[in-house]
């Protein structure tokens, strides 16, 4: 007797379990995002990395043409892409969960399948943005002919740690903003200072040494330093990376229990 195999797309959606269906979700939407962010401009995919590059060209030439001044390691180019593409990631999800609720507020309440998918999908997206511009890091590393080390092999690490750490942050914003709206302008602002007091344009090391104990504790931190370790063996300090991975978990946690709390009188809000 033969069998046949059935894939999961044609799989009734009761016969699913309800992780399954959840993924199944989550996918839809954020490829459906991907298609609308795409489709609706003539650039397309060139505008997810042209923004990090041009940063990373304007602090590029400050840093070595105008002042000269010795931060991060060279090939400098390759020091700021490794943390600006990151940051671009953390960066977006944060700023578009401010209006995760606000911005399909019909679909939230119309539809059943569980509320964290809105705010999952931004975090998602953003993060697939951010995978499909590693070949333009990959292209720098090997114009700048950047040595590259085993620790590559934690890049998957610390874009597990990042996908934790955006996604708890993201669920502890998205729900206050829609009972605090002028969180949405707050959050740009503390966005904007923690991007300068993350290591992105310099590096630890380049902190005076009473400020570098410190800078562990932001999660950035650790993170940014497992992607730089493939190209930048020393920027590699397992106490950070405890750090962020500790402080990741805690922010999912935290925004779990926020966003569980909360999303019944969000519904009744938007």
């Amino acid at each position: 007797m033969s069998t046949t195999s059935v894939a999961y797309g044609d799989t009734h959606p009761l016969q699913r379990t309800r992780w399954s269906r959840y993924r199944h979700a989550l996918w839809l939407l954020t490829t459906r995002d991907l298609k609308v962010r795409y489709s609706t401009s003539a650039l397309g995919y060139v505008w997810s990395v042209l923004d990090p590059l041009v940063m990373a060209g304007i602090y590029w030439f400050v840093f070595t043409q105008v002042f000269q001044k010795p931060v991060g390691t060279e090939p400098y180019i390759v020091f700021l892409l490794s943390a600006l593409l990151p940051w671009m990631w953390f960066n977006g999800a944060v700023s578009d969960s401010t209006r995760a609720f606000l911005k399909d507020a019909k679909l939230v309440r119309s539809t059943m399948i569980p509320r964290t998918i809105w705010v999952n999908r931004i975090v998602l997206s953003k993060g697939i943005e951010f995978v499909l511009a590693i070949p333009v890091l990959a292209l720098f590393a090997l114009l700048a002919q950047a040595t590259v080390s085993w620790q590559l092999v934690l890049f998957p690490l610390a874009i597990l740690i990042q996908a934790v750490l955006t996604a708890g942050v993201a669920l502890i914003v998205a729900p206050l903003v829609v009972f605090f709206r002028d969180l949405e302008r707050a959050a740009k602002l503390v966005l904007r200072f923690l991007f300068y007091a993350s290591p992105i344009i310099y590096g630890t090391t380049d902190l005076p040494e009473g400020l570098q104990f410190w800078a562990a504790f932001n999660p950035l931190t650790g993170i940014f330093g497992l992607y730089r370790a493939g190209f930048f063996p020393d920027q590699l300090i397992w106490f950070e990376v405890a750090v962020s991975a500790v402080m990741s978990i805690a922010f999912l946690v935290v925004g779990l229990l926020v966003f569980r709390g909360s999303v019944r009188q969000v519904l009744k809000e938007i």
